[in-house]
């Protein structure tokens, strides 16, 4: 397959990669892989912002975690604020609503809106469908809630990174095939949606940083579990549903050096051919889980930047 022209990494996200060194090594297990991706995703470099967590009962028995973000500027009549549904990366078996706290500062403060982070079970220990049904249930307890938490329930977004991606996508396809509650706009940072190794850039980017084909594996194996792959339900591979069409509008990034980037642009062009309004935007100097290093690396922040204003532009129209 001949390899297709890109600009090299971003000099100074390649020397913050270098001094991190960090690796993922899957047989080094899941507890070391989320020991260094809390270690990645949590520099905290924005101001604090009003916060309250939730448990959340489930229909599962057990008890959601969530923490609700407010926004530094608040209108002054007290009307009520868009509200973000935040789905955290780390292929569905890393992460935390502790190690997003940053990342989900900056999405409240970026796109003036209350954001409610997910902390919803992991893979290996809850295999799909507990992600699933975790920020489907929190979805709801949230379109119920909103007006308490001062938002309007018809300005509800969902949005994710990677694996979160992947779970924000599958819960706009819920809201549409259920009735609701309405879904106004999607955010989808370089999501996974296909599932398909056999993507051009899966193979150009099969040694990324951060993300490679081996971890790739392990995260699906992890997540999917007994699942019949050749045949996989739309709630575990969005980019398999039935129709794309009523879907709301999406902002999709991807990034050049990421193995996921065919996996984003396809589904925008899913959405598009459906009818559906999807931006797509590609960082060319950037690698998968660029929005990690917003305030560290220019062009990440910018290209974060970048998504946050379509998302206020879209829930504040």
């Amino acid at each position: 397959m001949e390899q297709r022209d890109k600009a090299p990494i971003d000099p100074v996200l390649q020397q913050v990669i270098e001094a991190s060194g960090l690796r993922f090594d899957r047989a080094a297990g899941v507890e070391a892989a989320r020991a260094q991706f809390y270690e990645l995703a949590n520099i905290d470099l924005w101001p604090q912002l009003q916060t309250t967590e939730y448990t959340l009962d489930t229909d599962a028995g057990h008890g959601l975690p969530i923490r609700v973000y407010w926004p530094p500027q608040r209108p002054d009549d007290n009307s009520p604020l868009p509200i973000v549904v935040y789905c955290h990366g780390g292929g569905f078996a890393l992460g935390d609503i502790d190690s997003y706290h940053s990342l989900v500062k900056y999405h409240a403060t970026g796109a003036a809106s209350i954001v409610v982070s997910i902390d919803y079970r992991l893979a290996p220990e809850h295999p799909y469908p507990a992600a699933v049904e975790d920020v489907w249930a929190a979805t709801q307890w949230v379109a119920e809630h909103a007006v308490d938490l001062g938002a309007d329930p018809n300005r509800l977004a969902v949005a994710g990174d990677s694996a979160g991606g992947n779970l924000a996508a599958v819960v706009a396809q819920l809201a549409r095939d259920a009735g609701g509650p309405p879904i106004a706009f999607q955010l989808l940072w370089y999501p996974t949606t296909h599932w398909d190794f056999t993507l051009p850039s899966v193979i150009e980017n099969a040694d990324a940083p951060l993300l490679t084909v081996e971890a790739m594996q392990a995260f699906i194996q992890w997540y999917a579990e007994d699942v019949d792959l050749t045949n996989p339900p739309p709630t575990l591979v969005p980019a398999r549903a039935a129709t794309f069409a009523g879907l709301p509008a999406a902002y999709i990034a991807v990034a050049a050096h990421d193995p996921l980037h065919d996996d984003g642009t396809r589904y925008a062009q899913l959405l598009a051919a459906a009818g559906v309004p999807a931006e797509i935007h590609c960082a060319d100097t950037l690698i998968h889980g660029y929005a990690y290093f917003t305030g560290i690396v220019p062009a990440a922040t910018e290209a974060v930047d970048r998504g946050l204003a379509a998302l206020k532009a879209a829930l504040y129209a």
